[in-house]
């Protein structure tokens, strides 16, 4: 396991911080057990944030009939919905609630071409909403493989999350279970798959990025 860089700044800024706190602690002459108190919660805290940034080291089931989870969290909907943005037509989608204690990077379920990419700026609703997904802060990514079936994944920011990441650009070729970015500090991703997919998972199921198999194409 390794961390993220874009936890680096963060975390010296919270190491400054926290630090700095502590000897205004000392300074102060305060009771040493409300500074044995204050020292503990600023470790723990510390390590909150560099765990948060954290990227685990996995073997991924790399397969060109398989569609692997975008992300770490809980599958929060399953559902048969229109999407407007892009392929103007009926899909599947999947939406998986990354909380704050979840891996926040994001992989590429597919290998293939990336056809589309745009930000929207937005709102910052709690990311189990229903209307998360059309009204936050969010960034929409159209993935064409070779034989032209095509998905979309959606980085959409929450209540906590402010910073979308996505390192990736139109035309772009893209590999199964590479990254394609992180969103920082609680969110969602979705994903919309075409309607022929045999779906792997079920509501309310723990998924692990770029190991769960969401669904499957057919052959």
């Amino acid at each position: 396991m390794r961390i993220h860089k874009e936890g680096y700044k963060i975390i010296r800024w919270c190491f400054f911080i926290l630090l700095v706190l502590n000897i205004i602690v000392v300074l102060l002459s305060v009771k040493p057990v409300y500074s044995w108190i204050i020292a503990v919660l600023s470790l723990i805290l510390l390590f909150l944030v560099i765990r948060f940034f954290r990227v685990p080291s996995r073997n991924t089931p790399l397969d060109v009939l398989n569609i692997l989870s975008p992300a770490d969290g809980r599958v929060v909907a399953i559902e048969q919905t229109t999407e407007d943005e892009y392929f103007k037509d009926e899909r599947l989608q999947i939406s998986i609630f990354m909380s704050i204690w979840n891996v926040h990077v994001n992989w590429h379920p597919i290998s293939g071409t990336v056809e589309y990419f745009k930000h929207h700026p937005g709102k910052y609703l709690i990311a189990k909403h229903p209307k998360s997904s059309l009204k936050n802060e969010r960034t929409s990514i159209a993935i064409k493989k070779d034989d032209d079936r095509r998905i979309m994944v959606r980085q959409i920011a929450g209540a906590v999350a402010r910073r979308i990441v996505s390192y990736i650009a139109p035309n772009e070729s893209v590999d199964q279970a590479s990254q394609l970015g992180i969103i920082k500090f609680g969110s969602r991703v979705d994903i919309f798959l075409p309607l022929n997919v045999q779906l792997n998972v079920k509501l309310k199921d723990r998924v692990r990025g770029k190991k769960t198999i969401l669904a499957h194409w057919e052959k």
